[in-house]
């Protein structure tokens, strides 16, 4: 009698481990759903949805949605000649709008985005450089022309004016919190297709020396972006602001993976400047400044007459290492240095002459401008 309930027992454990076998194998998810309730909306620990279906497999549909009614299309009507930036020539750097100014038709298209209740838009300078009429239309089907406020060449920013209600305003992130690798969404309207969100990863911070702007500290990202993009907006995974998308490096002029954002504290930054004054403020010493061949520092390759650097005692030939006791590695840091120092303050600069180290004080001037503004 024993021996019969044990032969039973045996079998019947032998075949539920099988059944098992067969299930873990072909329908894993039947066993993860056991103990949760199958119904929408219940995680549970393993983050399940109805059918076994991982949240994250519905990707990042929430930052989406909540970014992207303050994402808008701009429709430009350009003059017929204006002077052309030089890197649309160029086949490497190629822009996002549609149709480059100075070519016919004289019609551009690109993207900016809702930074304010008040009816502030964020945009690219060049998507709007020369604009006869410039109209944005929402993602909620209105339209609205559109003034502009100011624009500054030397981020490749501009900000814009609406008159609507209601609108829809996306948040601030904190690009300095961002980190290689984060996952990044960039949303615009590429080749006037409408509205299109596309997901990638930042792949570098501080990118600059690219030759695009004059001031550069670019977010890297290669998440799709193509023409049409420019201006529109780069957000993280809680759908908040990280940079507006600028610039694609490529030879075919469309997506290959490496996309340009301005950081969105820049372009806070300006907006705010160009809100209040009409123009962006930055200091400026007259120099023309390069990579110094050997170790840290700029090498001051020409010093305007009568400028500032000229009146200090700053000569061609010179480096600059440090200024306010603050390491100078590049040209690029000089000029970053330089132009966040308000006109009209003193500053320091360590130079290295003939081998010889010595102090220079420089009373930084401002940078002149071409802003524009209506």
């Amino acid at each position: 009698m024993f021996k019969r309930i044990w032969l039973v027992f045996a079998q019947a454990t032998t075949l539920a481990l099988a059944a098992l076998f067969v299930v873990l194998t072909f329908k894993p998810h039947w066993v993860a759903n056991l103990g949760s309730s199958p119904t929408a909306g219940d995680s549970g620990e393993l983050g399940l949805r109805e059918g076994g279906a991982p949240i994250a497999a519905h990707g990042f549909r929430d930052a989406a949605s909540k970014a992207m009614p303050a994402v808008v299309y701009i429709f430009t009507t350009q003059k017929l000649t204006v002077p052309n930036h030089p890197l649309l020539n160029d086949p490497t750097f190629r822009r996002f709008f549609r149709d480059a100014p100075g070519q016919e038709p004289a019609a551009g298209l690109g993207s900016g985005v809702i930074v304010s209740d008040k009816g502030y838009v964020l945009t690219n300078h060049h998507v709007v450089i020369g604009a006869e009429q410039i109209e944005v239309g929402l993602a909620d089907g209105r339209r609205a022309p559109a003034s502009i406020v100011g624009t500054d060449p030397d981020t490749d920013l501009a900000v814009l004016k609406i008159s609507l209600s209601k609108l829809p305003v996306i948040a601030f992130g904190r690009p300095s919190d961002a980190r290689v690798g984060d996952t990044v969404l960039a949303i615009g309207n590429p080749f006037g297709v409408g509205q299109t969100v596309t997901q990638g990863i930042i792949s570098a911070m501080g990118r600059n020396r690219l030759g695009i702007n004059t001031y550069e500290n670019f977010i890297q990202t290669d998440a799709a972006i193509n023409p049409g993009n420019s201006g529109g907006a780069l957000i993280d995974t809680q759908g908040q602001l990280l940079g507006i998308n600028t610039a694609i490096y490529t030879r075919s002029g469309g997506n290959q993976g490496i996309g340009f954002a301005i950081p969105a504290d820049t372009a806070r930054q300006v907006m705010e400047s160009l809100v209040t004054r009409g123009k962006v403020s930055r200091g400026y010493i007259g120099v023309e400044p390069r990579d110094a061949p050997e170790g840290d520092g700029s090498l001051i390759a020409g010093v305007l007459r009568n400028g500032p650097a000229d009146e200090a005692g700053i000569r061609p030939g010179d480096v600059v290492t440090a200024v306010n006791d603050r390491p100078i590695r590049n040209m690029t840091e000089l000029m970053a240095t330089v132009a966040a120092i308000a006109p009209g303050n003193q500053a320091k600069f360590r130079v290295l002459r003939q081998g010889q180290l010595a102090d220079v004080t420089v009373k930084i001037a401002e940078r002149p401008t071409i802003a524009t503004k209506r």
